[in-house]
């Protein structure tokens, strides 16, 4: 499991090492006895492919980080703090009370449910998972546990998780939700990564989990019905006792699929790289890549740093090329809009996804051995291991019958790959209406397919090659 690459580019890199630490070696411990068995302990592996299959065909989801991190958008005692903004308390150790005062502020009265889930299924994606609860405390809904939300404590006063788990479902879309069950910095006893900076912040962890964290999960599980949840950043607070008592709460919901960040040494159902895909994916397992369009979660007003359509689209590519799903993450500002150069190049990519889509959802990892890349000899990564360096001529994905060969690099005048261990019948272009046959030759494993002078389109052109199984 990997999480340090959200914080690589801020100065909290320090602040969460051992949170890193903790993540990563429950991900790498062999299986324990849990106080409380989870579901991924007991069922069977036909029970957990049925329970899996909605998530494994969708390929592509929506993460949204919205809360009251928005209203400042980046900035404290009007200076720019650094970081990613939902992280900006803790960044700029704002005192509680002060970032309380933030709700009084908040009232996004352009928010709309129709307008974000549509987005969403303009873009192709198939689920969407919002913030319940971030580390800040604040609640996105109506929450009887704790008054510090966005019914009882701003001027909007209503809640947003209804509706869009409502809109979700109207039109078709599965819906879950983030909640940080370890961090919490305005609730006395929450974690707080790197250290409280607050006496207000100060308690009992177990109490905070007790009157604060598991009521509101049970409200969530209860009142929203998600298909996911998402926990975030455990620490060694989250013992395997205090662990238990949430999976006991989660195994009433037989369906629920939630991810490996709970704490407690639970793996859940689904590995989390953050900001990066792994150079193999994670194979044999159920895995996301989470990541930003520009460089933060939740809205900073001066973070222009947009990765392109391009960009986007081949990470989109290269992640189901390895088996996995790709959540991709939008940052609603303070008046409840989806800033617009996020909205347009989710709308491009699901005008490509509208033509190729057959060859990103229900699909499997390719069946090529090329692995597209290679480690630098002399370039480290953020752990002091080395590099990975992708090439981005081309990638596969595949279905019973059909491999598609996304050419994101025009060849020129053929396709050749020398490790194709299928047996090839024809081939097309599928952006082609026509699906005009084209020239295929396969000597063993040595196949070659004949292609017309350009690309059909100019980011990622896809090819199909017909198999017997």
């Amino acid at each position: 499991m990997h999480m340090t690459s959200r914080f690589v580019r801020y100065a909290v890199v320090c602040s969460i090492a051992a949170a890193v630490a903790t993540m990563q070696a429950h991900a790498a411990a062999p299986p324990i006895h849990h106080p409380v068995a989870a579901i991924q302990d007991t069922e069977t592996t036909a029970q957990r492919d049925a329970r899996m299959a909605w998530w494994r065909d969708a390929r592509f989801g929506m993460f949204i980080h919205w809360g009251l991190y928005a209203v400042p958008a980046g900035f404290w005692q009007g200076k720019p703090v650094h970081g990613i903004g939902e992280w900006i308390m803790n960044t700029g150790k704002i005192p509680v009370a002060d970032y309380k005062k933030f709700s009084a502020q908040f009232d996004p009265t352009q928010f709309d449910a129709h307008t974000w889930v549509s987005l969403a299924k303009a873009a192709g994606m198939k689920y969407i998972v919002i913030t319940a609860k971030h580390h800040d405390g604040f609640a996105m809904y109506a929450s009887k546990a704790d008054a510090f939300n966005i019914v009882d404590a701003t001027p909007f006063k209503h809640d947003p998780l209804r509706d869009l788990a409502d809109e979700a479902r109207r039109q078709g879309l599965k819906f879950g939700l983030y909640y940080s069950q370890v961090q919490d910095w305005t609730a006395p006893g929450g974690a707080a990564i790197g250290g409280h900076w607050d006496k207000a912040q100060d308690g009992d962890f177990a109490q905070y989990l007790h009157t604060k964290a598991i009521p509101q999960l049970k409200e969530l599980l209860a009142n929203y019905h998600p298909d996911v949840l998402w926990f975030d950043t455990p620490t060694d607070a989250m013992t395997p006792q205090l662990a238990s008592e949430i999976v006991a709460l989660l195994d009433r919901y037989p369906q629920l699929i939630w991810n490996n960040r709970l704490g407690g040494g639970y793996q859940g159902d689904t590995q989390t790289p953050e900001q990066y895909i792994p150079p193999q994916g994670f194979p044999g397992e159920d895995w996301e890549v989470c990541m930003t369009i520009n460089d933060t979660w939740g809205y900073k007003s001066n973070d222009a740093h947009f990765k392109s359509t391009k960009m986007l689209l081949q990470n989109l590519v290269d992640i189901a090329s390895k088996g996995g799903n790709y959540l991709l993450n939008v940052g609603p500002d303070a008046r409840g809009v989806i800033p617009a150069p996020e909205a347009e190049r989710l709308q491009a990519i699901g005008h490509w996804l509208d033509v190729n889509g057959e060859s990103i959802y229900d699909t499997s990892a390719t069946p090529f051995a090329d692995a597209h890349g290679s480690y630098s000899p002399t370039e480290k990564d953020e752990n002091g291991k080395p590099r990975w360096i992708p090439t981005w001529n081309w990638r596969a994905t595949r279905r019973p019958g059909k491999v598609y060969v996304h050419l994101l690099e025009w060849p020129g005048a053929s396709f050749h790959v020398a490790d194709a261990d299928i047996h090839a019948t024809g081939a097309y272009l599928l952006a082609d209406p026509h699906h005009t046959p084209l020239k295929l030759t396969q000597d063993g494993k040595q196949l070659n397919v004949q292609l017309p002078a350009k690309p059909l389109d100019s980011i990622d052109t896809v090819l199909v090659i017909q198999t017997k199984s």
